[in-house]
C-alpha cells in the first residue's frame, strides 16, 4: 500500500513537472495517453513500455527542426527557422532596448564588417622610420635580443618564402603579447586600486590591431592543415611563456616584443620584395583591409603589407618606450601611454 501511494505521489510530482523539465517537441510529438501525461502514465503503470521507451527516446532526441518536419507530414503548417531566429532578435532588442543600428560608409552604402566599426578604422602612418634598432646594452636587452633571432631561424626553415602564411603565422603570435600585457596591467590596477595611465588600452590596441592583420592575411592565405595544427601548439606555448615572463620582469617582456617587431618589419620588407618581383601576385586589396586602413578602392596586396609593416613600426616604437619606462625603474602608469600610436 505504502508502494503504490509513493509511486502515485511521484507519478503527481513529475507530472506536474513535465512541462517544465522536459522537452516540450518531445511531448507534444508523442501524444498524450488517456488524458494524462505520458510521463504519468508511466509512473502509474498505465502506458506500455512501448509508449515509454519511445517517450524517453523523444526527451533525448526530438530536435524542433525534426518536430517541424512532422508537422509538415501531418499537413500543419510550420514556421520557417529564419522566421523563429527574426522573432527571438526583434525580441531580444525590444526587451532589452540594445539595437545594434544600422551603420553606413561615408557613401552611403551599409557597413558590412560586424569585427570592427568605421570609428577604429584609420590611415597609417607611412613616414615612420623602419630602420631604428634598440641596441642591446645590458643582459636583459642582449637575452631578449638573441632570443628573438633564435626563434627566427625554425621560422625561416618552415615557411622558406612563402610570406603570406609566414605573415600569418607571425600574426597570430604578435596578436598575443597585447593581451596579456593588458589583461595582467588590468588585473594589477584593480588589486591596488590605481590607474594604468592608459596602458590597458594601448595594449590591448596593439592587440586587436594585429589581429586584424591576421582577418586580412586570411583573405590571401590558404593555410595547410599542419599550418593551422603548427598555430594551435605555438600560440599555446608563447602565450604561457608571455604570461610567465611578464610576470617575473615586465621590461624583459616588452623588449622581447620590440625586437619581435623588429624581425616583422624585416619579413614584411622581404615579403615587399618578393611582391615587386613578380614572385608573388599583386592582388587587389581584400576589401576588409581597404575599409580597416581607408585606402583606395584600386589598392593591391603591396599597398596592405606596406600599411602592416608600418603598424609594426609603431608597435616596436610603443614596446621598446614601455621597456625603458621600466629600466629607469619607473612603473607605465607614470608615463602617459600612447594611445592611438599603431
Amino acid at each position: 500500500m505504502m508502494r503504490q501511494g509513493g509511486a502515485r505521489l511521484a507519478g503527481s510530482m513529475l507530472a506536474a513537472f513535465d512541462a517544465r523539465l522536459f522537452s516540450h517537441s518531445a511531448t507534444a510529438a508523442r501524444g498524450v495517453a488517456n488524458g494524462k501525461s505520458v510521463l504519468a502514465g508511466i509512473m502509474n503503470g498505465n502506458a506500455t513500455n512501448t509508449l515509454g521507451a519511445s517517450w524517453i527516446a523523444g526527451v533525448r532526441n526530438f530536435s524542433a527542426v525534426a518536430q517541424q518536419q512532422q508537422q509538415v507530414e501531418n499537413g500543419k503548417p510550420s514556421i520557417s527557422i529564419s522566421e523563429n531566429d527574426k522573432a527571438e532578435k526583434k525580441e531580444i532588442v525590444s526587451y532589452w532596448g540594445v539595437p545594434s543600428g544600422k551603420i553606413v560608409k561615408k557613401d552611403g552604402t551599409d557597413w558590412r564588417w560586424t569585427c570592427f566599426r568605421p570609428w577604429e578604422a584609420y590611415q597609417a602612418d607611412l613616414s615612420i622610420d623602419l630602420k631604428k634598432h634598440h641596441v642591446p646594452a645590458t643582459f636583459m636587452d642582449k637575452l631578449a635580443f638573441w632570443t628573438v633571432k633564435s626563434l627566427r631561424w625554425p621560422t625561416d626553415l618552415f615557411f622558406q618564402r612563402r610570406y603570406g602564411c609566414r605573415a600569418m603565422m607571425l600574426e597570430t603570435v604578435a596578436a598575443v603579447p597585447g593581451m596579456v600585457g593588458g589583461l595582467l596591467l588590468h588585473c594589477k590596477s584593480l588589486r591596488r586600486f590605481e590607474q594604468s595611465g592608459g596602458w590597458i588600452k594601448a595594449l590591448l590596441e596593439e592587440a586587436e590591431n594585429e589581429r586584424m592583420h591576421l582577418m586580412t592575411f586570411m583573405e590571401v592565405s590558404d593555410p595547410r592543415w599542419y599550418e593551422r595544427a603548427l598555430v594551435f601548439t605555438v600560440q599555446g606555448v608563447f602565450f604561457n611563456a608571455y604570461f610567465l615572463g611578464y610576470i617575473i620582469s615586465p621590461k624583459f617582456a616588452h623588449r622581447v616584443v620590440g625586437y619581435l617587431e623588429e624581425e616583422a618589419i624585416h619579413s614584411y620588407t622581404e615579403f615587399l620584395k618578393e611582391l615587386d618581383k613578380g614572385t608573388i601576385e599583386n592582388v587587389p586589396a581584400p576589401a576588409i583591409a581597404v575599409d580597416y586602413w581607408q585606402l583606395p578602392a584600386d589598392s593591391t596586396l603591396r599597398d596592405v603589407v606596406m600599411v602592416v609593416r608600418a603598424d609594426e613600426a609603431h608597435h616596436r616604437d610603443v614596446n621598446h618606450f614601455a621597456a625603458d619606462i621600466h629600466y629607469q625603474g619607473r612603473e607605465l602608469r607614470e608615463s602617459p601611454a600612447p594611445l592611438g600610436y599603431h
